[in-house]
């Protein structure tokens, strides 16, 4: 480890290329920034030349004040991350589910424009990265699509998401038989996510196994785009179809009676949440209800029965 003040003193140095000028920026004598020099030089070597009007660092010297810019700029992220009363600067890092993700992330991203001062890390993960995530740190916060069982962990209501079956804008859905008709595009989660709403949709139906699948896709931000191309129905979460660009070509089919997920903002809780990341979970409940509260997208006309 090197003394901070002999850092500053060659950082100065390095800057106006005089003993003089950085004694003076310093408020030091020239003698202690000699001290300071000598100091570092007799650990790394010659950093810089001495010449009689301007001195010149050295390939040492330009090596270690990229040294030094990284240790500032590493002691500035400190700051940041200890200062937990700051509403406006700082990391704000969360990690949630595809669906939801889609959504926040492009909201974390204009509150970050507004407020240069912050600096946003999200990662997208299943709901069991997302626990174990929280629970070893590495994310201050997170959502879940349950409430988890355990001490360690504070959750507070987020959201409801309903799942959706989501069809071709030209196509009509009048039973299973336009289902197996269309064909199904499959995700990780495609058959859970069926088995749940179609059984609402079409009570009695012989099961998602029946009908053609017609593609896959892991990637939550592309499943929609076969579907956009009349390539097949799917069954995804709202937000993932509120997020998809191209909302023209899609639509989703009502189900009078929803299957919806609770989503849950999850942290640790043996430590309060800085400042900053409390008035993120606050900003995205505002834009997420507000969006809640707009167009949804929805066929206004929903299937009660098979056909």
């Amino acid at each position: 480890m090197f003394n901070p003040q002999w850092l500053r003193s060659f950082v100065v140095l390095a800057e106006e290329l005089s003993f003089t000028r950085a004694a003076e920026r310093l408020d030091l004598t020239q003698a202690a920034v000699s001290q300071h020099m000598r100091q570092l030089e007799e650990q790394l070597g010659q950093l810089v030349v001495r010449r009689p009007r301007q001195l010149e660092l050295t390939p040492t010297g330009l090596a270690f004040l990229d040294y030094c810019k990284e240790v500032e700029c590493a002691d500035k992220r400190l700051q940041q991350r200890l200062n937990t009363n700051c509403e406006d600067c700082g990391e704000i890092s969360l990690i949630t589910p595809g669906s939801i993700g889609l959504v926040l992330y492009p909201l974390l991203l204009t509150l970050q424009s507004s407020n240069r001062g912050l600096i946003m890390r999200h990662r997208f993960a299943p709901d069991v990265e997302v626990l174990e995530a929280i629970l070893q740190n590495r994310f201050e916060l997170g959502v879940l699509t349950y409430r988890p069982d355990d001490s360690r962990i504070d959750a507070s209501l987020f959201t409801e998401e309903p799942l959706e079956l989501i069809v071709p804008a030209g196509e009509t859905i009048n039973g299973w038989d336009d289902l197996v008709r269309i064909g199904f595009i499959d995700h990780p989660d495609g058959h859970a996510m069926a088995g749940r709403l179609l059984s609402r949709l079409f009570p009695g139906n012989p099961g998602i196994r029946t009908v053609p699948h017609s593609g896959f896709s892991n990637q939550v931000g592309l499943q929609l785009e076969p579907v956009a191309m009349g390539l097949g129905f799917t069954i995804l979460p709202r937000y993932a179809r509120q997020a998809f660009k191209r909302q023209e070509a899609i639509r989703a089919v009502c189900c009078e009676t929803p299957v919806i997920d609770k989503l849950w903002f999850v942290h640790r809780s043996e430590w309060a949440l800085p400042s900053r990341v409390v008035s993120v979970m606050t900003y995205l409940r505002e834009k997420i209800a507000g969006m809640e509260g707009g167009n949804t997208g929805i066929d206004a006309h929903p299937i009660r029965e098979v056909t």
